[in-house]
């Protein structure tokens, strides 16, 4: 009957491993029916005899991002929402544009691993590790460099020059998704309480009212 429990539990296990990634596709493609009412993980194909050749197209990421923010920078995605032929694949693209000293606040992406590619700058980029150790790995890039941040992991980049800085991002999923870190924790939809933000980041009440306000 142990025997019998164990080997459960480690079908379990191993199932759970293999459907913690984009679901594979059991066909050529799996184009992305937006349309559809039927509700799933992800989009539901579409008729493989209606797919047309835009369905698998995109363009526009030779054309720079308006960087004109508060951060100074602006993402340009290419994911299923824009690619409809990318569902079911596990991957997508984005392009980044940094105006002098912009940054790429620090975010993750909840469902995929991003490996950076600068292609015009110098980036200082990195990623913080998760609790207990919260170590943080970081480098200068530049033209021509290439950076993995893990899958989940919070990540930043800053443009350290005067110039712009442009940079491509592959991602593991058809949509990564994005948790931009300041606008989850201050800017929440209802505000998370500020006694409890004060405690968490051990500083006044009135300064959390103030970062809040900015949200």
């Amino acid at each position: 009957m142990a025997s019998k429990f164990f080997l459960l539990a480690f079908l379990a296990l191993s199932a759970s491993h293999a459907l913690a990634s984009d679901p594979g596709q059991l066909q050529d493609f799996c184009v992305a029916d937006k349309t559809s009412q039927v509700f799933v993980n992800g989009f539901a194909c579409k008729d493989p005899k209606t797919a047309v050749v835009e369905d698998f197209y995109f363009s526009g990421l030779h054309m720079a991002g308006n960087t004109n923010n508060k951060q100074g920078s602006v993402v340009t995605a290419v994911n299923v929402a824009q690619i409809a032929g990318l569902n079911t694949l596990g991957v997508s693209l984005a392009r980044v544009d940094y105006a002098p000293y912009g940054q790429n606040p620090p975010h993750l992406h909840p469902r995929a691993t991003e490996i950076l590619t600068v292609l015009e700058g110098s980036l200082y980029v990195g990623f913080v590790t998760s609790n207990p150790e919260n170590k943080l790995f970081s480098k200068v890039l530049n033209k021509g460099d290439v950076f993995v941040f893990p899958q989940g992991l919070i990540h930043f980049q800053f443009n350290i020059g005067n110039n712009k800085a442009i940079a491509i991002a592959a991602l593991s999923s058809k949509n990564p998704g994005v948790i931009t870190i300041a606008n989850a924790v201050f800017g929440s939809k209802q505000s998370i309480s500020d006694h409890i933000l004060a405690k968490a980041f051990q500083v006044d009440k009135n300064i959390v009212d103030h970062i809040q306000a900015q949200f």
